[in-house]
């Protein structure tokens, strides 16, 4: 049991029965003429995004697409995608969102995998969607969303497919029908994931866990409570004893979106800003100066980001210079975020809560996020204390025995959230789902209180001499060193020792930011044990990361093994 709670909200929610579908009603019903959704000067209100979704369900209802069969949404971030999203879902058919640049091959894996019967696709990418349909395959429709101010086409010539197109214009001269009803067990979501085995695979996220995470976080974030009206529509209702002003304001607040739509945290995020009526900014490719620009000029409330995009805001030239006092949420999560980092973002947003949060796909999207609270003690490092419903145990390497509090071990949860398993992996499923609950394959510590921190990946932990090394602490000293912006430790193997930690480091491009790998060498072995002294420091320009600001471990071990 968390010992430490928000001032004023329950310890448990009571869930509606229902689906997003629901929730975007709600919305529609309590704020129809708010912006939902901005995009250059394409704006769609609350109550015109609900109708666009009823008009793209019933359109995909007369191209054949029937309930239970999958759609995927292979699109950059813009108006469209959200739009495209809520369609599918109020059509009961499931959402399979793809990563719009990935090579053809790898699409076409995951179009096979998870037996997506349509698409949507961009201009800018559909070239790789008509190489990915090449020959046999599940795909029968396809459809060209439009370009965007956050999505522009590009210079790329009209893709040719060689499955049957259908125009997005006739999607929009559909009837506005009502929603198909589907059950809370029907799958929502099949969102591909390396997850806790590294090999890709779609995970089944079921309606009742999507409903029911969004809710989590939504009413975490706004401190609130959710409400079913009597036609069955769910909104949120603040909780007047709760003591945070930092919460996110219930249909009054601005956010920004810079979260790969593709992924969980943007994809399921969304559903979190529209249960708050927020008005969302749709950001295209991501330039921290023009990032910044648009939260001067349009009084941003929340922004959300990876820490990777956070390094990018903290390394613009003027950033202290700017007034920035109009944020007060910014929310980071896809990897832990670094303290030193945490507190400089605290001073460049100064009337801002810089809240943490940890949730991986197997789990929806949430599982921990740090309190809207100020005055609450928090923990260095932590990732914030466990959400409504959710239980966390930390366990010994035999799986079963939970580990003193403060010990590390590996995260295991359970919860509404935690969802069905993989789509054709069973052994898998049997492995990382067990008795209800999600062995994580993270390793972390659950302090006293209820603070859940993470300390890396289970498969990343190195053993040298005999001594566990963990990456997470060490990344964290480095980045404390005033010339360094980023960090990732890794093994390289060691005939005699095992494995020796290596460190890859990216330096800040400010003037006078300098160092050296010796004088980074000496500056950690000062600050740890002698056994978690780092052996090799590796100075880059950039650290390679992923589509959604994960620094891509895998290759810095092949560079390390090869150097």
């Amino acid at each position: 049991m968390t010992t430490l709670w928000p001032q004023g909200l329950p310890r448990t929610l009571d869930y509606p029965d229902g689906t997003i579908a629901d929730l975007l009603a709600g919305s529609a019903h309590a704020y129809p003429d708010r912006a939902a959704l901005v995009d250059g000067e394409e704006r769609l209100t609350f109550a015109e995004l609900h109708e666009r979704a009823l008009r793209v369900a019933q359109g995909l209802r007369e191209q054949d697409i029937a309930p239970g069969e999958a759609v995927a949404l292979h699109m950059p971030n813009s108006i469209w995608f959200t739009v495209a999203y809520y369609g599918i879902l109020l059509a009961g058919a499931a959402v399979v969102p793809v990563n719009p640049t990935q090579p053809p091959l790898a699409l076409r894996r995951q179009l096979d995998d998870s037996g997506a019967v349509a698409a949507f696709t961009h201009p800018s990418v559909a070239a790789r969607m008509a190489v990915a349909l090449e020959g046999a395959g599940t795909v029968r429709r396809i459809c060209v969303a439009p370009a965007t101010t956050a999505a522009p086409a590009g210079d790329q010539a009209p893709a040719v497919f060689p499955v049957a197109d259908f125009p997005f214009d006739d999607l929009m001269k559909a009837e506005a029908a009502p929603a198909t009803v589907v059950d809370g067990d029907a799958v929502a979501h099949l969102a591909f994931t390396g997850g806790t085995t590294g090999v890709p695979k779609a995970v089944r996220v079921l309606h009742r866990n999507l409903l029911k995470n969004v809710l989590q976080v939504a009413c975490w974030r706004s401190a609130a409570v959710p409400h079913t009206d009597a036609e069955g529509r769910i909104t949120l209702r603040h909780v007047e004893e709760t003591r945070t002003s930092h919460h996110i304001p219930i249909g009054t607040a601005t956010g920004i979106s810079i979260a790969p739509l593709f992924h969980g945290m943007g994809m399921v995020g969304q559903s979190v800003f529209v249960a708050a009526g927020l008005t969302v900014v749709v950001f295209g490719r991501f330039d921290a100066v023009r990032y910044l620009d648009t939260i001067e000029q349009l009084g941003i409330h929340a922004i959300t980001g990876s820490p990777a995009l956070c390094h990018a805001v903290l390394a613009v030239p003027d950033v202290r210079e700017r007034d920035l006092s109009c944020v007060r949420v910014v929310s980071t999560g896809s990897a832990p975020m670094n303290p030193a980092a945490a507190a400089e973002l605290s001073e460049i947003f100064p009337n801002a809560v810089v809240s943490d949060g940890y949730g991986l796909t197997e789990a929806t999207m949430g599982v921990a996020i740090s309190p809207l609270d100020r005055s609450m003690p928090r923990p260095e490092g932590s990732t914030g204390l466990v959400l409504f419903d959710t239980e966390v145990e930390i366990r010994e390497p035999d799986l079963v025995t939970p580990v003193p509090p403060g010990e590390r071990g590996e995260v295991w949860v359970r919860g509404p959230q935690v969802t069905d398993g993989y789509l054709g992996h069973p052994e898998l499923t049997a492995e990382q789902y067990v008795g209800g609950w999600l062995r994580t394959g993270d390793l972390g510590t659950l302090d006293p209180d209820g603070w859940l921190s993470l300390v890396g990946r289970a498969k990343d932990m190195l053993i040298y001499k005999g001594y566990n090394v963990y990456p997470g602490p060490l990344e964290n000293v480095l980045r404390e060193h005033p010339a360094v912006a980023q960090a990732s430790v890794v093994g390289r193997p060691h005939p005699e020792h095992g494995e020796i930690p290596v460190a890859f480091v990216s330096l800040k491009a400010e003037a006078g930011a300098s160092a050296t790998a010796e004088e980074l060498l000496a500056y950690v072995a000062e600050r740890v044990a002698p056994y978690q002294r780092i052996r090799d420091v590796v100075i880059v320009d950039e650290l390679p990361l992923s589509a959604t600001g994960k620094i891509l471990k895998t290759e810095l071990r092949r560079r390390a093994a090869d150097s």
